[in-house]
C-alpha cells in the first residue's frame, strides 16, 4: 500500500502512467485518467455527452457516461487485455469530462457538441465520445469531417439509422442518412456490422447482418472492414445494442439475435489497419441494466480503442 495512491483523476501529475487507485474507491475518471479541461499534451480526449433528447423509445443514455466511467474502474493497473501493454504509459490520455447542456432547449445539444469537438480536434487529440443517444454522432462526424475530409463510417449497430430525415430534424434513427446525404461520410466505404432490422433506405451502406456476424469468425469480419475500408480516415461508432440484450440489457432500444460481447470485442481487436481518426460509444442507458453488465461492456469498447491507440504509437 505506500506506493498506492488516490484519486488519480485530481491528483496524477503528468498525463501518462498507470493510476493505483483501489477498484472500489477514488474519483471515477475513465479509466482514472486526470480531470483537465486543458489540452495542451494530450493525445487522446476521452469526453461525456449525456444527452437523450433524440431518442425513439426508451430514454436514460444522458447516464451512460456517468455509467461507464463507472464501470472502467474495473480495469486494474496490471497491463491491459488483450494488448499485453499499460495503455498509458506512452500515450497521454485526459478525462475531459462532460459538455454542458441547457435541458430546455434541447435544440441546441447538437450545436454545442459540434463547436465544442471542434476545439478538442483542433489540438491535434483524438476525440473518444461516450453517450449519451445515437443522435450526438451526428455533430461528431461533422467535427470530424471539417478536420479530416470526407470520411469512411464503421457502425457496429443493430440498426441502420437510416431513417427519413426532412433536412430539419435529426434524431438517434436518422443521422447516417443526413450524414450521406451531406457528404460527411462515403457511402461506399461505410460499414455497418450486427444489423438486424430493416430501415427504408441502406444509401449503399456495406451491411454485415446480425445473423451473418454469428456464423462468422471474428477475424473474417474484421478482414471484411479493412477491405472495403482501405486507408481512407474512418470513424468508428459503437452503439451497445449491436450486442445481444443478454450482454447489453442497459439500452434504449435492444433486439435479440446480437453477438456476443466476446466476438465484437474481438473485432475491435484485429482493426489495428484501419486509419482511425475518432470513436464513440453510445446508447448505455444504466437503469435499466444489471449489475452493470451494459456498462462494462461500453467500458470495453472505449478501453479497446485507445489499446488500438497505444499499440499504433508503440509501433
Amino acid at each position: 500500500m505506500p506506493s498506492q495512491s488516490i484519486d488519480n483523476a485530481f491528483t496524477a501529475r503528468n498525463l501518462t502512467g498507470a493510476a493505483s487507485d483501489p477498484t472500489y474507491a477514488g474519483a471515477l475518471s475513465f479509466m482514472r485518467r486526470k480531470f483537465s479541461k486543458t489540452l495542451k499534451d494530450a493525445e487522446a480526449v476521452v469526453w461525456g455527452l449525456p444527452f437523450d433528447s433524440a431518442v425513439s423509445n426508451r430514454p436514460g443514455s444522458r447516464f451512460g457516461p456517468q455509467a461507464i466511467r463507472r464501470a472502467s474502474a474495473i480495469f486494474d493497473n496490471d497491463p491491459q487485455y488483450p494488448f499485453h501493454r499499460d495503455l498509458f504509459e506512452d500515450l497521454a490520455v485526459i478525462d475531459y469530462g462532460d459538455c454542458l447542456f441547457d435541458y430546455g432547449y434541447p435544440q441546441r445539444a447538437h450545436g454545442q457538441i459540434r463547436r465544442e469537438a471542434d476545439k478538442i480536434l483542433r489540438s491535434g487529440a483524438f476525440l473518444l465520445s461516450l453517450g449519451g443517444d445515437h443522435s450526438v454522432t451526428w455533430p461528431l462526424l461533422q467535427a470530424h469531417k471539417e478536420k479530416h475530409g470526407k470520411l469512411a463510417l464503421i457502425q457496429f449497430d443493430a440498426h441502420q439509422d437510416t431513417w427519413p430525415d426532412d433536412g430539419k430534424r435529426v434524431d438517434h434513427g436518422s443521422f447516417v442518412l443526413r450524414a450521406v446525404r451531406e457528404d460527411v461520410i462515403d457511402a461506399d466505404r461505410s460499414i455497418q456490422i450486427g444489423i438486424r432490422t430493416h430501415a427504408p433506405e441502406d444509401c449503399g451502406i456495406r451491411i454485415i447482418h446480425g445473423y451473418d456476424v454469428e456464423e462468422m469468425r471474428a477475424q473474417e469480419i474484421a478482414d471484411q472492414i479493412i477491405a472495403h475500408l482501405g486507408d481512407v480516415p474512418a470513424y468508428v461508432t459503437f452503439d451497445i445494442d449491436c450486442l445481444d440484450p443478454a450482454y447489453a440489457p442497459g439500452t434504449g432500444t435492444p433486439v435479440a439475435g446480437g453477438p456476443s460481447s466476446a466476438k465484437i470485442l474481438s473485432v475491435l481487436r484485429k482493426l489495428g489497419a484501419v486509419n482511425m481518426v475518432g470513436a464513440d460509444i453510445v446508447e448505455v442507458a444504466p437503469a435499466y441494466d444489471h449489475s452493470d453488465i451494459t456498462a462494462i461492456a461500453g467500458a470495453s469498447v472505449a478501453q479497446h480503442y485507445l489499446g488500438l491507440l497505444a499499440e499504433k504509437k508503440a509501433r
